[in-house]
């Protein structure tokens, strides 16, 4: 099985942002490659009911998605995993919604430039947003929630979710028995009760 990861995300996703956090530390650790692919809570729950607030933030994702998206297409899945590190700090851990201001910034501290930020109005972005989406949801095989992980050319699988972030020997173990479930062509499914955040 190759070791490139494939990771879907959905940028509003608090899970997700932990999640990310633990795969970019074993990853770089282990001088892996990651690439980067976008999903929406948005595009998954469009017909669902959903309270007000969940509507909100999931739509705030949908837009940096679009602008993320942007980014792919005019740099790489690296430049993608920069500006998503940054949305995060500023949503994940200061609290903050995901507007305007928050995405400028992101670009920027990104090394990018800011009117990328025009992309949450571009149609071609939401089809490109929505394109990713489903492909990730085509490697799970079921519609499946924020994140999705993907080893080389194998399955999909959502998540995992872990709260909090593990680290050092446990954020490996947890690597490496994720790894070695998506090898094993029978495995499909293992689950529990989820940690608060």
């Amino acid at each position: 099985m190759s070791d490139d990861v494939t990771f879907w995300f959905d940028p509003s996703c608090p899970y997700t942002w932990r999640t990310s956090r633990w795969l970019i530390a074993v990853t770089d650790a282990r001088g892996m490659t990651v690439d980067w692919r976008l999903m929406s809570l948005a595009v998954l729950n469009e017909d669902k009911p959903v309270s007000p607030r969940v509507r909100t933030v999931q739509e705030g994702g949908r837009r940096a998605g679009r602008v993320l998206t942007a980014v792919d297409e005019k740099y790489d899945t690296d430049a993608v995993e920069r500006v998503y590190t940054e949305i995060g700090i500023r949503v994940h851990e200061q609290g903050r919604d995901i507007d305007e201001r928050v995405l400028t910034e992101a670009l920027v501290a990104a090394g990018l430039r800011a009117d990328l930020y025009f992309a949450v109005e571009d149609d071609q972005m939401d089809e490109y947003l929505v394109e990713s989406h489903y492909e990730g949801q085509d490697r799970v095989g079921i519609e499946s929630g924020s994140p999705i992980i993907a080893f080389g050319e194998g399955p999909g699988f959502f998540g995992p979710i872990v709260v909090p972030v593990p680290e050092d020997e446990a954020a490996e173990k947890l690597f490496d028995a994720v790894r070695l479930l998506a090898a094993v062509p029978e495995f499909s499914e293992l689950k529990r009760s989820r940690n608060r955040i």
